[in-house]
């Protein structure tokens, strides 16, 4: 009997892992592309950011004094990391991304008891703003894919590129219209493999990455060398860390209405310091901070499956897979156009997202108007057009050229100007 529950619990874990991978992978292929990382650094990225969800997961699953909330919870790299750790690296090297995710992540361990009062400050007109300026800000990226990736190359744009956008998109569409359960929970992922097996027919597709990566490894510490402390990278990882634990927040909360669990301040504690931890981990192994992975809290809604076994299945799973860089490697053949149309599809629905939750503000008044308004309007604004600020000093550029960062700010001052600490606005 147990044999047969335990397979069952085995399936449904390897269902939460297909409803994540396409995330998971999504953060590390942005950020190594974006800072131009090489064949062979792109498959450890991958295949360590598989490995260290899979650790992640346990320890938010794994309940004892200190650590882990003990809920259906999917741990995995929180997209809106991606602007912010691309400009640190750019600017500081990638020592300083890592200083930057280490710090972060003690700062989340130290803070976790505090948060409770701290989140005051992020009312949902504020983490609706924010979500919603992540998605959209990062949805110029997907359209750039969709061309080639270049937009300065001169076959940018040129009609194999977009027909492979284009089809990523129609089967995902497609399966959220018109089909049920697994198989739409796991739509981005059919799209993506589906465009391209067609890139392959069209003689787009490379298997270089996957015939140069080795077999097996072992996760090294400081694979891409020692991490750099700077004070200002340290400070906008910190802002995007605290963003994080309010959307992981959202997360606990929506996971204990499922499972009928209340969740007091005592299990939110234990969850942001697992959250830190593995932010710390993902430091010292050279991946990314992480947060609760909300396809996932669809998932266990919709599967009606409510206990940890599949968690831990799937974690175990995703241990398993990032120990072999083979795996990893094969993310990097999806060609950049059927990318970009996954990625339009994603980006697109975490901009819904925030508006959904900005659904729940009273905008009947002018001063909730004011509000989001600004926010997304300087978000954006700064965000298209950097160089606005190219005469201010270096570390003060840091943040007003990332967009998110702008909004954020931006909204928790004009919130508390306009309504104080209302826990609503």
């Amino acid at each position: 009997m147990n044999q047969v529950q335990n397979g069952k619990a085995a399936i449904l874990g390897l269902q939460h892992l297909l409803a994540m991978y396409a995330g998971a992978v999504a953060v590390p292929l942005l950020i190594g592309m974006g800072l131009g990382f090489d064949e062979a650094q792109m498959t450890y990225l991958i295949s360590i950011d598989i490995f260290m969800c899979g650790v992640a997961t346990l320890l938010q699953l794994t309940v004892t004094k200190f650590f882990g909330i003990g809920l259906p919870v999917v741990l995995g790299c929180a997209i809106q990391a991606v602007s912010p750790l691309i400009i640190i690296g750019s600017k500081n090297g990638v020592g300083a991304i890592y200083g930057s995710i280490i710090a972060a992540g003690i700062y989340v361990v130290l803070i976790a008891g505090l948060f409770s009062k701290v989140k005051v400050l992020f009312p949902p007109i504020v983490t609706g703003t924010v979500i919603t300026v992540i998605g959209l800000t990062l949805i110029p990226v997907a359209i750039t894919k969709m061309g080639g990736g270049d937009a300065s190359a001169k076959t940018f744009g040129d009609p194999a590129s977009l027909i492979q956008a284009a089809v990523t998109i129609l089967l995902i569409l497609g399966l959220q219209a018109f089909a049920k359960g697994f198989l739409r929970s796991i739509s981005v992922l059919i799209g993506l493999v589906g465009g391209t097996i067609l890139a392959c027919l069209m003689g787009n597709v490379s298997f270089s990455a996957i015939s140069h990566a080795p077999i097996f490894h072992v996760p090294q510490p400081f694979y891409f060398g020692m991490p750099k402390f700077d004070v200002w990278s340290i400070l906008l990882m910190i802002i995007i860390s605290t963003i994080s634990m309010v959307e992981s927040t959202g997360v606990y909360f929506a996971l204990g209405d499922i499972t009928g669990k209340n969740i007091g301040k005592e299990d939110l504690k234990r969850g942001y310091r697992a959250e830190g931890l593995a932010v710390i981990l993902g430091g010292i192994f050279n991946t990314f901070p992480y947060t609760g992975f909300s396809q996932n809290v669809g998932l266990v809604q919709l599967s009606g499956i409510k206990s940890t076994r599949p968690i831990y299945f799937s974690a175990f799973f995703l241990i398993i897979l990032g120990l072999f860089p083979k795996v990893g490697a094969v993310a990097q053949i999806i060609p950049e156009p059927v990318l970009g149309g996954g990625m339009l599809v994603m980006f697109g629905m975490v901009a819904v997202q925030g508006m959904r939750m900005l659904s729940k503000v009273n905008f009947e008044d002018d001063k909730n108007l004011l509000i989001v308004a600004l926010s997304i309007g300087l978000g954006l604004g700064f965000n298209s057009l950097p160089t606005l600020f190219q005469h201010l000093p270096q570390t003060v550029q840091m943040f007003t050229e990332n967009g998110i960062v702008m909004s954020s700010i931006t909204a928790i001052i004009l919130n508390l100007l306009f309504h104080g600490l209302k826990e609503k606005a």
